[in-house]
């Protein structure tokens, strides 16, 4: 929501299919699940604090195009 909201006031310029594939595989790689597998060998759904490789990418999509936040409400997905 932050980087439509950013591109729709012109703080930072509207984001190019380059910049949203590297928006989105810098969320892939911080997800928990990815970080995890890499790091201990498996994955503990119950130790995550930011979520799936997977979900990070749709939040970051939603969030990005529609620049709603009501359809950003992770609690109610």
């Amino acid at each position: 929501m932050w980087a439509h909201r950013a591109a729709q006031t012109g703080y930072l310029t509207a984001a190019t299919p380059a910049d949203l594939r590297d928006a989105l595989s810098a969320a892939a790689a911080v997800g928990d699940d990815r970080i995890q597998a890499e790091t201990q060998g498996q994955v503990n759904r119950e130790t995550w604090t930011h979520d799936s490789s997977r979900q990070r990418d749709h939040w970051f999509s939603v969030g990005y195009s529609t620049g709603d936040p009501n359809r950003c409400d992770t609690w109610k997905a």
